[in-house]
């Protein structure tokens, strides 16, 4: 009797090994240290109330451990989508702020990104995370991180602005500086957790560096009294776990939270697919891109169901558990039993945790998104990636998140459909020594035959390029001396699409007119079939498809007697023609099919 498919974590389980699980229990409490200050951090980044952290961070551990596919990835609220969140959630919430309506509307958030990666999954649609180029990721990430770091600069002094957009946040924070209503006390909290953490994660990279800011930060609070001066604190957090509950929206509310999800599934897609590339490769495990998506989708589902709001991995939680010796998600099991314990049982440890530390943890995050090397290689490598880094950059920076985010993914395809669209194109000729035949631009000194002309366009002929490949053919063509063949060297042309195929047609009846022909030369056999249900091949000969360069070299030599400069006699054809009926001038001499 058949039981149907088995969940990942249930399966690994016929695999854990004893000796495991010391090092699984080890880890599962290094990982909690980093897991609620972070975790009550990022849901305030994301405008919810803390606790909502710390159920986000049980409820997709628990439902990633038994649905995931990766033994370590470490899921749960995540600083690049904590301000995507923002951006769709808040907009929605009524002046005034209700936090129950922000944290239902998070829920549902939660739960439409869990519809949208698990039924990606299972419609094996993993390859959409390529729809972020890293140039554009880089920018994008670059923006993110600014737009963080500026919303919580006030956090971090002990005052807040109520603006909109980056310049809006920018100008609060300069007044509020201005005004005088930085907190001595807060700041002092605030950018001494940012360079406690920055130097422990420089130096010290095995300690904990966030708990040691917190304890210190608590610390400091219960001795000097920090609350009578002044300093937000986290205060006593609600007792107990929610129930299972279904979040109550407004249909109105649904359009933008349908937006906002497609936009945060792709990034949480694209951040797990490259976490969990990176990691795979030290476990050795194969990365299986549709299934992570499956285990994504059913932990944002578990999240959206008991007051969470949307995850995805984190590859500095990632890499914290693998130090401490993780094996198996039965470190975030462990994680997500003591959190569990911790808001049941004490739920006012962090009573006097300082809001300016929470900010202090954004904002190492914030700075750790952040890839200004990057952006100094793409400006050395490729002018043109880096420009599209900029303007993803500038699109988050001014624009906001959510508009970023749709303008990075543009940008990419945009950038896709430009190489396809004006692709490189040289010509060929022989190099002395050199085997084969080689781009004259690479090779200024290459001999050509007289009366031919190579041509190589990489790229797929489609209907956006075809008239630049048409172009390049005429331009050839009405060269002086004028060429009898032009040869096409077809290995980089992996489609002909209908409207290349009528450019096609028309270009070889040109040319003929002109007693010239069209030549093809490595064509592949898919692309071959494709031009022959076309019905190019009645149009064009037989005779004009070679298997090689070399082949279509020497048949048009064979065919008009022409030489190198060195003399080089003019052999047979090396392959024989398919055809036995002769053609008319200046129709090819012999050749083979490619197939």
């Amino acid at each position: 009797m058949s039981t149907g498919p088995v969940p990942p974590g249930v399966r690994a389980l016929h695999g854990y090994r004893g000796s495991w699980l010391p090092k699984d229990l080890v880890a599962g409490v290094v990982l909690t240290a980093l897991l609620v200050p972070q975790g009550m951090a990022y849901a305030e980044l994301a405008g919810l109330p803390a606790i909502t952290g710390l159920y986000t961070s049980i409820t997709c551990l628990l439902a990633y451990a038994v649905f995931g596919p990766s033994r370590i990835l470490v899921l749960g609220p995540d600083s690049s989508l904590g301000p995507m969140i923002a951006a769709t959630v808040l907009p929605l919430v009524v002046a005034g702020g209700d936090p129950d309506r922000a944290v239902a509307l998070a829920s549902m958030l939660a739960l439409m990104v869990a519809v949208v990666m698990i039924a990606a999954g299972f419609a094996g649609l993993g390859f959409v995370a390529d729809l972020l180029s890293k140039p554009t990721m880089i920018g994008y990430m670059n923006g993110l991180a600014l737009t963080i770091l500026v919303g919580q600069l006030p956090k971090l002094l002990g005052f807040s602005v109520d603006a909109d957009g980056l310049l809006g946040e920018i100008g609060g924070f300069a007044s509020g500086v201005a005004g005088g209503e930085v907190v001595p006390a807060a700041a002092a909290v605030g950018i001494g957790g940012v360079v406690v953490i920055r130097a422990l994660q420089r130096w010290l990279p095995k300690v904990p560096a966030v708990l040691v800011m917190v304890v210190l930060a608590i610390a400091a609070t219960t001795v000097f009294d920090l609350e009578e001066r002044g300093v937000g604190l986290v205060g006593e957090l609600p007792q107990g776990f929610p129930p299972l509950t279904f979040p109550g929206v407004e249909w109105s509310d649904v359009p933008p939270l349908v937006g906002g999800a497609l936009a945060i599934a792709l990034v949480a897609l694209a951040d797990t697919i490259s976490t969990a590339s990176a990691f795979a490769e030290r476990t050795g495990q194969e990365v299986r891109g549709n299934q992570e998506m499956i285990g994504i989708g059913a932990a944002n589902l578990a999240a959206g169901l008991f007051q969470g709001f949307a995850v995805s991995t984190s590859a500095s939680r990632t890499a914290v558990a693998e130090r401490a010796g993780a094996r198996s998600q039965l470190t975030g099991v462990v994680g997500a039993v003591l959190i569990l314990l911790m808001i049941l049982l004490l739920p006012g440890l962090f009573r006097n945790l300082p809001d300016a530390a929470l900010a202090a943890v954004v904002i190492t995050a914030a700075l750790s998104l952040a890839d200004l090397p990057g952006v100094v290689r793409l400006w050395h490598q490729r002018r043109v990636e880096f420009g599209l880094s900029l303007a993803a950059f500038a699109g988050v920076a001014l624009l906001g998140v959510l508009p970023g985010i749709a303008i990075a993914v543009g940008l990419s395809i945009l950038n896709v459909f430009r190489r396809a669209w004006r692709p490189y194109q040289t010509t060929l000729g022989r190099v002395g020594a050199v085997a084969g035949y080689h781009d004259v631009r690479s090779y200024p000194d290459a001999e050509l035959l007289p009366g031919l002309v190579i041509l190589r366009f990489d790229a797929p002929l489609f209907f956006a390029n075809a008239k630049t490949f048409r172009d390049a053919v005429t331009a050839l063509a009405r060269q002086e001396p004028a060429p009898r063949w032009i040869v096409v060297a077809a290995e980089p042309i992996t489609d002909v699409d209908t409207t290349a195929a009528d450019v096609l047609f028309d270009l070889d009846r040109r040319l003929d007119e002109n007693g010239q022909s069209l030549v093809f030369a490595e064509l592949k056999d898919p692309v071959r079939a494709k031009i022959e249900r076309y019905g190019l091949t009645r149009e064009i000969e037989p005779q004009h498809f070679f298997p090689t360069v070399e082949s279509a070299v020497e048949g048009f030599r064979a065919r008009t007697g022409a030489t190198w400069a060195d003399g080089t006699a003019a052999p047979l054809p090396t392959v024989l023609p398919r055809p036995a009926a002769p053609l008319p001038e200046p129709a090819p001499g012999g050749s083979g099919h490619p197939g």
